[in-house]
Protein backbone atom coordinates (compact mmCIF):
# COMPACT_ATOMS: atom_id res chain seq x y z
CA UNK A 1 0.00 0.00 0.00
CA UNK A 2 1.30 3.63 -0.65
CA UNK A 3 0.95 6.57 1.59
CA UNK A 4 -2.08 7.67 -0.43
CA UNK A 5 -4.26 4.51 -0.01
CA UNK A 6 -6.49 3.84 2.78
CA UNK A 7 -4.91 1.76 5.42
CA UNK A 8 -7.83 0.00 7.15
CA UNK A 9 -7.58 -3.56 8.02
CA UNK A 10 -10.15 -5.61 7.89
CA UNK A 11 -10.25 -9.41 9.72
CA UNK A 12 -10.59 -12.00 6.79
CA UNK A 13 -11.89 -14.74 8.44
CA UNK A 14 -14.95 -15.15 10.78
CA UNK A 15 -13.58 -16.97 14.46
CA UNK A 16 -11.86 -16.49 17.72
CA UNK A 17 -8.95 -14.35 18.32
CA UNK A 18 -6.06 -16.88 19.85
CA UNK A 19 -2.84 -14.80 19.07
CA UNK A 20 -2.44 -11.02 19.32
CA UNK A 21 1.31 -9.93 19.09
CA UNK A 22 3.14 -6.46 17.96
CA UNK A 23 6.47 -7.41 17.61
CA UNK A 24 9.47 -4.56 17.27
CA UNK A 25 11.69 -4.41 14.15
CA UNK A 26 12.84 -2.48 11.54
CA UNK A 27 11.52 0.04 8.91
CA UNK A 28 12.38 -1.62 5.82
CA UNK A 29 10.61 -0.95 2.24
CA UNK A 30 7.15 -2.50 2.55
CA UNK A 31 8.35 -4.72 -0.35
CA UNK A 32 11.77 -5.71 0.96
CA UNK A 33 11.49 -9.46 1.66
CA UNK A 34 13.34 -9.23 4.83
CA UNK A 35 10.24 -7.08 5.78
CA UNK A 36 7.61 -9.67 6.51
CA UNK A 37 9.94 -11.09 9.10
CA UNK A 38 12.49 -8.09 9.96
CA UNK A 39 9.88 -4.70 10.57
CA UNK A 40 7.87 -3.62 12.92
CA UNK A 41 4.56 -5.63 13.02
CA UNK A 42 1.57 -7.02 14.58
CA UNK A 43 0.43 -10.39 13.98
CA UNK A 44 -3.09 -11.88 14.71
CA UNK A 45 -4.21 -15.30 14.48
CA UNK A 46 -8.41 -16.22 14.38
CA UNK A 47 -9.05 -19.50 14.43
CA UNK A 48 -12.05 -19.88 11.57
CA UNK A 49 -14.81 -23.20 13.54
CA UNK A 50 -14.11 -24.84 10.16
CA UNK A 51 -10.83 -23.85 8.69
CA UNK A 52 -8.55 -23.85 11.17
CA UNK A 53 -6.23 -20.46 11.94
CA UNK A 54 -5.15 -17.84 9.97
CA UNK A 55 -2.61 -15.35 10.31
CA UNK A 56 -2.79 -11.74 9.71
CA UNK A 57 0.10 -9.62 9.78
CA UNK A 58 0.15 -5.96 9.21
CA UNK A 59 3.92 -4.31 8.71
CA UNK A 60 5.14 -1.46 9.34
CA UNK A 61 7.23 0.33 6.34
CA UNK A 62 9.79 3.25 5.48
CA UNK A 63 6.95 5.89 5.83
CA UNK A 64 4.59 3.82 7.78
CA UNK A 65 5.52 3.74 11.57
CA UNK A 66 2.38 3.20 13.62
CA UNK A 67 0.26 0.51 13.69
CA UNK A 68 -2.91 -0.02 15.57
CA UNK A 69 -4.94 -3.10 16.04
CA UNK A 70 -7.98 -3.88 17.86
CA UNK A 71 -7.61 -7.57 18.44
CA UNK A 72 -8.05 -9.14 21.79
CA UNK A 73 -7.46 -12.81 22.10
CA UNK A 74 -10.87 -14.53 22.99
CA UNK A 75 -12.60 -12.42 21.25
CA UNK A 76 -15.46 -13.67 18.39
CA UNK A 77 -14.84 -11.37 15.01
CA UNK A 78 -16.52 -11.62 12.14
CA UNK A 79 -15.20 -11.61 8.47
CA UNK A 80 -15.19 -7.73 7.18
CA UNK A 81 -15.22 -6.26 10.17
CA UNK A 82 -12.24 -3.64 11.02
CA UNK A 83 -9.07 -5.49 12.67
CA UNK A 84 -7.24 -1.83 13.01
CA UNK A 85 -4.88 0.37 10.24
CA UNK A 86 -1.75 1.30 9.80
CA UNK A 87 -0.60 5.01 8.83
CA UNK A 88 1.05 5.88 5.79
CA UNK A 89 1.93 3.06 3.75
CA UNK A 90 2.84 -0.23 5.02
CA UNK A 91 2.29 -4.09 3.58
CA UNK A 92 -0.34 -6.77 4.83
CA UNK A 93 0.39 -10.84 4.64
CA UNK A 94 -2.04 -12.80 4.53
CA UNK A 95 -1.23 -16.62 5.34
CA UNK A 96 -3.91 -18.94 5.00
CA UNK A 97 -4.44 -22.96 4.19
CA UNK A 98 -2.17 -24.26 1.33
CA UNK A 99 -5.22 -25.64 -0.91
CA UNK A 100 -7.05 -22.80 -0.42
CA UNK A 101 -8.73 -20.71 -4.05
CA UNK A 102 -6.63 -17.58 -4.74
CA UNK A 103 -8.85 -15.27 -6.55
CA UNK A 104 -6.63 -12.75 -7.36
CA UNK A 105 -3.42 -12.48 -9.77
CA UNK A 106 -0.02 -10.46 -9.16
CA UNK A 107 0.26 -6.70 -8.88
CA UNK A 108 -3.38 -6.70 -9.17
CA UNK A 109 -5.25 -3.64 -7.49
CA UNK A 110 -7.53 -4.62 -4.26
CA UNK A 111 -10.04 -2.81 -2.80
CA UNK A 112 -10.87 -3.71 1.07
CA UNK A 113 -14.05 -5.41 1.41
CA UNK A 114 -14.99 -5.14 -2.16
CA UNK A 115 -12.53 -8.13 -3.54
CA UNK A 116 -12.44 -11.70 -2.06
CA UNK A 117 -8.79 -12.57 -2.11
CA UNK A 118 -9.27 -16.54 -1.72
CA UNK A 119 -11.85 -18.65 -0.85
CA UNK A 120 -11.53 -22.09 1.09
CA UNK A 121 -12.00 -25.46 -0.94
CA UNK A 122 -14.36 -27.36 0.89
Amino acid sequence: MSPLNVHINWYPVSGEVVYSKYHAGKFLVAWNPKSSTDNERHSVVVKHPKYGEILVKQIAGAVARRIVNYSKVGEQVEQGEEMGFIKFGSRVDLLIPLDSKINVELDQVSKGRQLLVSTFNQ
